[in-house]
């Protein structure tokens, strides 16, 4: 679980943010590869808008959002 402060968030802001790569160009090459699912779904925008309660699957690690303080 991912606890986000401001959404939404971008899907490449949140693989940066959940430190699952390491810069902004990691995050469009495997995003664009279609190495990142959303909701169970192969997603290849960047800038893909991600809300409380979606899903994303990246490198068989799942994680969910919500909002909330960040500690």
């Amino acid at each position: 679980m991912i606890t986000i402060k401001k959404m939404p968030i971008s899907l490449g802001q949140f693989l940066k943010f959940a430190d699952l790569v390491q810069d902004g160009v990691e995050a469009k090459i495997v995003i664009l590869q279609g190495e990142v699912k959303v909701n169970d779904s192969i997603e290849t925008r960047r800038g893909r808008k991600l809300y409380p309660k979606d899903t994303v699957v990246f490198r068989d690690k799942t994680m969910l959002l919500v909002t909330g303080t960040c500690p």
